[in-house]
């Protein structure tokens, strides 16, 4: 219970608690810029499909012997470039493609898992542990946040008229190929920044709740992506600090207060619509 204002604190006196704010601080950004091209681009879907597919990855990269994150960012990008070349050579639709890779390789990384003797907790794969965050996760979250950040803060420009207008691009001479699968790319990265914090299932609502929430509020993709970046730090930090009270899992409240912000900000958007149509008649 809190007595006092100086109880307020006592949850940044852990050593736990400061790595799980120092990640949620570390994977806010790039999450929030990348949540923004795939809410415009509409690769919602492709999200979710390259975060459970990385599951195999994970499980033979064990087997092995080599770091967790290599067999998760092979998958993810096998996943990624499987789906790719079978809606480009297919008359099955994207969704429909999308579906059916990532389901059969989340199938496989299950059907692996089941096959061997480990002591990793499934449910940190899937849920993530960001109180049980070690320096090396907080470096590779580190490097591979702030790569992502920067190589989409640098193209911003061109990736938002691929985005919009493909043949538009191609016709200036844009690399629409190389802007493509480089932004399938930096999706694989990103799934594997926020593996140990937020796992797999719950990565996808990292990477689509911050830009559905800044597009519902904002007019220009300028603000679209500083709204996303502050919302998406924002609820990171107040999910952890909100799990220490409540004796909840940081990562599934992170996503339940991106879920509320959703839903206020949904509520914002039906009010401001309906206020200018009064205006207008």
């Amino acid at each position: 219970m809190i007595e006092s204002l100086s109880d307020l604190l006592i949850p940044f006196q852990f050593s736990f608690m400061h790595g799980a704010f120092y990640i949620a601080l570390l994977i806010g950004p790039p999450t929030a810029l990348l949540s923004c091209f795939l809410v415009l681009k509409g690769w919602s879907l492709m999200g979710d499909a390259v975060s459970h597919a990385v599951l195999p990855g994970v499980v033979v990269a064990y087997i092995i012997g080599i770091p967790l994150i290599i067999g998760a960012f092979v998958a993810g990008m096998i996943c990624s470039l499987l789906t790719g070349y079978l809606d480009a050579n297919s008359r099955v639709r994207q969704d429909t493609v999308m579906g059916v890779v990532f389901s059969g390789m989340f199938g496989l990384g299950l059907v692996l898992y089941t096959k061997i003797e480990t002591n990793i907790h499934l449910d940190h794969i899937l849920f993530g542990n960001m109180l049980g965050v070690e320096t090396v996760d907080l470096w590779t979250s580190g490097i591979i946040g702030i790569f992502v950040s920067a190589a989409l803060l640098i193209t911003w420009k061109e990736l938002l008229l691929n985005a919009f207008d493909p043949a538009q691009a191609r016709a200036i001479g844009l690399p629409t190929k190389l802007l493509h699968y480089g932004l399938l790319t930096i999706l694989s990265l990103t799934i594997v920044a926020t593996l140990k914090a937020v796992g797999l299932i719950l990565a996808i609502g990292l990477l689509i709740a911050p830009g559905a929430i800044a597009f519902l509020i904002t007019r220009q993709f300028r603000h679209m992506l500083v709204m996303a970046v502050i919302v998406s730090t924002f609820s990171l930090v107040t999910g952890v600090y909100l799990s220490f009270w409540i004796g909840s899992g940081p990562g599934p409240t992170v996503i339940l207060t991106l879920t509320t912000l959703f839903i206020v900000a949904f509520i914002f958007r039906m009010l401001r619509n309906k206020a200018r149509e009064a205006q207008s008649i």
